[in-house]
């Protein structure tokens, strides 16, 4: 089919795909744009299928922006599921190779915790410290060596050194292991972007409205809905990787709803770094609850402190609405219950300058465990009508899920085509990512090259036209008014929201200061994406309303007659 003629201008654009995606008849289509959709795009372009991605709403905007951020094995599945941590630590290998621009080594200390004799010295059992030094041999021999550095014991006062306002009295020393971190949302974007480089249609704001079958039943396309118009998209296999919401997807498809999934809704608070004072991540436990939580450093200084910490991740059931879960008053309790009782300071709810909920496509069990104890692994359902559902796995280990949603998809078009993605770089990849792996960290040059790799200089070159393009976009953040624009031009952002929440984490380093800076920000955008008045105005007051959402939410008391709440698992 011949295609229509298109616009000019950079091939990353909104209308440009809408035009294909109409007029291109497509080997497969992939629904749902958070990491699992992005990776099964960018793995059967590089196949040489032709491919379609679409979103309803923005790319990550669901649980792929509201993760730990974190590109790791999973230490605490270590005993119950090995195969689960070998697979994550070598998927973390290859991003790290794949993507060395965005995924940066984070070394992560396990304290050591316990009572104290009469004068005051730190006791461990021997056996516990052996069964610690263990598990660390263990997870460095899982794959945790690929990173380049094995664990490490640390006695108590160079555990301090790294986190000063841990409780002293009660910490016998540490191990130190290494792991790796990744905004998230940008390694969507960025597996997005790659996809479309590598000619797949990539498009966001379109809603499935139906699915098309042919004469025998099986799933030929779909009816997209995007900007209040219909289009009918022709191909010949379906993916649905739509997340929590796949059960959704496949009831369009199947006609019942088929309750495969068991959300489980994840948060996590921001904090001043000075009330923390962490130079690596640490992980502290959770008392009456045999969980942990991670404390994250986050927005790097010159000086080599920090802007902020944050602290999560929460895991319970979840039966609410899917679309924008809130951190409530008792997820706060419950994170600083935690993080007060392994810190000699006191951290108030007063002092969190943002949160962030977001809800794991949990995989169902048979038996009614907690969801901290289900499985990190993914399910491939393939539908009466053919259509490939991929839920469950892991932020880590979506290259892996990919692939093999993939294989099934080459099996059902009766094909055969490699997968390529074990070594492909992805956009950005480059030396320009040296300088924030070189000790620069918390400049300008550092800052770009850490988010956008070679495509850093593209960001420049916008600031080099206009020097007020230099200026912070949001004041105290180091994000810069030309990855605004950046984002409107090159990565499809259509909202605000999408470029304060997605495109840049401000509203999730400070919410306060990225409300206080919004209207300047909508000002901004709205030439770039042809606003008028009247839609700068709403795309303001939509902004606004969220965030006002999140505070109401966020500053609801814990209930002391509530279960959840008293079992210390709310």
């Amino acid at each position: 089919m011949p295609h229509s003629p298109l616009p000019p201008g950079p091939a990353f654009r909104r209308d440009r795909m809408l035009l294909r995606l109409e007029a291109e008849p497509f080997d497969v289509l992939v629904v749902g744009a958070g990491i699992t959709g992005a990776g099964v795009a960018l793995d059967a372009a590089t196949r040489g299928l032709r491919t379609a991605l679409i979103e309803r709403d923005d790319f990550a905007s669901g649980t792929s922006s509201k993760s730990s951020k974190l590109v790791h094995g999973g230490l605490r599945y270590l005993k119950d599921d090995p195969r689960l941590v070998r697979e994550a630590l070598r998927e973390r290998h290859r991003l790290q190779r794949n993507a060395p621009h965005l995924v940066r080594v984070l070394p992560f200390m396990l304290p050591v915790l316990s009572g104290s004799s009469k004068d005051g010295a730190a006791l461990v059992p021997r056996k516990v410290a052996r069964a610690l030094g263990s598990l660390m041999w263990m997870y460095d021999a899982a794959g945790g060596w690929r990173i380049g550095k094995l664990h490490k014991r640390l006695r108590a006062n160079a555990a301090l050194a790294h986190m000063p306002t841990l409780r002293s009295k009660r910490l016998a020393g540490a191990y130190v292991y290494y792991d790796a971190a990744a905004d998230d949302a940008r390694v969507v974007l960025t597996v997005c972007r790659t996809a479309a480089q590598h000619g797949a249609v990539v498009a966001n704001g379109c809603s499935v409205v139906q699915f098309v079958h042919d004469a025998n039943g099986k799933v030929a396309g779909a009816v997209v809905e995007a900007d209040g118009r219909r289009i009918t998209v022709a191909a010949k296999a379906v993916v649905n990787a739509a997340g929590v919401w796949a059960d959704d997807v496949r009831a369009l498809d199947e006609g019942a709803h088929p309750h495969s999934i068991r959300p489980a809704k994840g948060v996590h608070i921001t904090i001043p770094w000075h009330k923390v004072r962490n130079d690596i991540a640490v992980i502290i436990p959770v008392p009456k609850d045999k969980r942990s939580l991670f404390v994250v450093p986050w927005g790097p200084l010159p000086d080599g402190t920090f802007q902020h910490s944050y602290v999560g991740t929460t895991d319970t059931d979840y039966d609410g609405p899917l679309t924008d879960p809130q951190c409530t008053g008792d997820d706060i309790q419950y994170i600083l219950r935690a993080l007060n009782a392994s810190i000699d300071t006191e951290v108030a709810a007063d002092d969190i300058t943002g949160v962030w909920a977001g809800l794991r496509p949990l995989v169902k069990a048979a038996s009614s465990v907690r969801t901290a104890d289900l499985s990190r692994h993914h399910a491939l359902h393939v539908s009466a009508s053919g259509m490939i559902s991929i839920t469950g796995g892991k932020l880590t280990t979506y290259r892996e899920m990919a692939e093999e949603t993939v294989d099934a998809v080459v099996t059902t078009l009766g094909t055969k085509a490699r997968c390529r993605t074990r070594r492909l770089p992805l956009l950005g990849a480059g030396t320009p990512a040296a300088p924030a792996r070189s000790g620069a960290a918390g400049t300008p040059a550092a800052h770009l090259a850490g988010r956008y790799g070679t495509l850093a200089a593209d960001v420049q070159a916008l600031v080099d036209a206009d020097p007020t393009l230099g200026q912070p976009l949001v004041p105290g953040l180091p994000y810069l008014r030309a990855e605004a624009v950046h984002a409107a031009r090159h990565e499809m952002a259509r909202t605000l929201d999408d470029v304060l929440t997605r495109r840049t984490r401000a509203r999730l380093h400070d919410r306060a200061a990225t409300l206080a800076a919004a209207s300047a920000v909508a000002q901004l955008l709205a030439p770039e994406l042809g606003w008028s008045a009247e839609q700068t105005a709403q795309q303001l007051a939509h902004f606004s309303t969220q965030c006002i959402a999140e505070i109401v939410a966020a500053i609801t008391d814990a209930s002391p007659t509530n279960p959840a709440s008293e079992a210390g698992i709310a």
